[in-house]
């Protein structure tokens, strides 16, 4: 069986009001195992809009400037909506690795038994050395979260093999790893980290904007995986 029926499907949507976002996760809940949504675009972070509207299980990212996202604000009220989603109903809320360490595991404890955590880290320029990702990966494992997630810019094909080979390492922790590169050189690591043992993969709304570089919609890949369940 083809590793890809075990990886999850993440649709990512992201705007600047509710309806914005809830129309783009609606039109493509159909294609998604789980639906992203980006909170720090939003003026003013909402969270059970989405808990309540959405089918299919929800995951709360409320993305920092200084991660590449939108929100600006101080920490405690960027963590606030997340405190909320992991006990309202959420099934993944995604806490930066970056994040201060008592916050961090403040949220990770909170969430215990009642809602994954993904303990993530982003590169958007390069894609570090093979040393710096697995010292990463040993951070994030030791955080107790449930899940780790590393995503770098790839500038070529040992980028790519670099983040993809992470999932060797993720294994023999019993660690889930989401791992794959942006960037053109990255895409084809989008739909390659489901054949290797990678927990989910992430893919822009079919009437939404991309929320990362490199990434394809969700139609996109879907049809990829069918020509790939053909090939068998």
């Amino acid at each position: 069986m083809s590793n890809s029926t075990t990886c999850k499907i993440c649709v990512s949507a992201a705007g600047q009001d509710v309806s914005t976002i809830l129309a783009a996760a609606q039109e493509s809940e159909s294609l998604a195992d789980v639906m992203e949504i980006r909170l720090d675009g939003l003026p003013e972070p909402a969270v059970q809009p989405f808990l309540k509207s959405l089918r299919k299980p929800v995951l709360l990212t409320n993305r920092a400037k200084w991660e590449g996202g939108n929100f600006a604000g101080d920490e405690e009220e960027r963590l606030k909506p997340l405190f909320e989603a992991a006990v309202g109903g959420a099934s993944y809320i995604d806490i930066e690795l970056k994040t201060g360490v008592e916050s961090r595991q403040q949220l990770i404890k909170t969430a215990k038994g009642k809602c994954k955590t993904i303990v993530s880290w982003h590169n958007f320029t390069v894609t570090p050395s093979r040393q710096a990702l697995e010292s990463i990966l040993e951070e994030q494992y030791r955080s107790t979260a449930d899940i780790g997630k590393i995503v770098t810019m790839a500038h070529g094909f040992d980028d790519v093999l670099r983040v993809l080979n992470l999932q060797r390492e993720a294994a023999e922790l019993g660690f889930p790893l989401i791992a794959f590169c942006m960037g053109r050189a990255g895409a084809i690591s989008r739909v390659a980290t489901m054949e290797l043992g990678g927990f989910m993969t992430y893919a822009a709304p079919n009437n939404g904007q991309n929320t990362a570089s490199g990434q394809l919609s969700a139609a996109a890949l879907k049809s990829i995986l069918k020509e790939l369940e053909n090939a068998d």
